[in-house]
């Protein structure tokens, strides 16, 4: 499902031939996934095929968990490295990296993390020695973030040391993006009342512009990513002045053939 998803994003609409060929799964099958998918409202079934409700719809988050999972998880683990132990105010955006950031955090003590997202709030608020403040608004249905004025209303209300932005694209030209433009409004009255932003994403966000800008590069201060990224769209980022990181999916992966190699011995 999520693969179609991905296609008609891409292409807009195909037929079914065309999206079962893509996918590498059967007619029949397809067909049932194209009917579950027109009954959540994701897609409008045509006869013979599919076309996207709305070029701009993300991937509902539901359907993104599983997609880049070892970037993301090593992508957390280098962004955590960055926040200091003891008191610290920290929040965080929607989406599926961030919450990896939450969840790479479960150890820590004597934190504050406000957030907008349902499912970040649900994994800190499991955590005793973690303070959980979720700001209220509008729940979008593809993310289950609060957005709107409620939720910029929280974050204008207080202050935090660091904020970590999840994004669907990133570039020099674009600047931080997402595809809706509430989200948009209210991810930037977090950014705004940040002393430091960093942002997180997979190597296949860099060099992409969506639809709604929340944030210019200017008002960035680090950018976490793997080493998938484009790489002339990483030099353009850094320079704009941002710190970039980049953590090796490579290396994880060669230490990972050793590590089997070694047990099979």
């Amino acid at each position: 499902m999520r693969a179609v998803l991905s296609l008609l994003h891409e292409q807009t609409s195909m037929s079914l031939g065309m999206l079962a060929a893509e996918v590498g799964t059967t007619t029949a099958t397809l067909r049932r996934d194209l009917a579950d998918l027109d009954e959540q409202g994701l897609l409008i079934r045509t006869h013979g095929g599919a076309r996207a409700l709305d070029a701009r719809n993300e991937i509902p988050v539901r359907l993104r968990n599983n997609q880049y999972r070892e970037a993301k998880h090593l992508i957390a683990r280098r962004t955590v490295e960055m926040i200091p132990p003891g008191p610290y105010a920290l929040a965080l955006s929607g989406g599926t990296t961030t919450e990896e950031v939450a969840r790479a955090l479960r150890n820590r003590s004597e934190l504050t993390i406000v957030t907008n997202s349902l499912t970040i709030a649900m994994e800190c608020a499991a955590r005793p020695l973690i303070k959980v403040i979720i700001t209220g608004g509008v729940v979008r249905q593809s993310s289950f973030e609060a957005v709107g004025f409620l939720s910029e209303y929280t974050f204008n209300a207080i202050n935090v040391a660091t904020a970590v932005l999840g994004t669907d694209g990133i570039s020099a030209a674009g600047g931080v993006t997402t595809h809706d433009e509430t989200e948009a409004r209210t991810n930037h009255a977090m950014v705004a009342k940040a002393r430091r932003v960093i942002v997180v994403a997979d190597g296949s966000k860099v060099g992409q512009v969506t639809f709604a800008k929340m944030a210019d590069l200017s008002e960035i201060d680090d950018f976490v990513t793997d080493s998938s990224a484009n790489p002339e769209a990483l030099a353009l980022i850094a320079e704009s002045g941002i710190v970039v990181h980049v953590v090796n999916l490579a290396l994880t992966r060669s230490s990972d053939a050793e590590a089997l190699a070694a047990d099979g011995s």
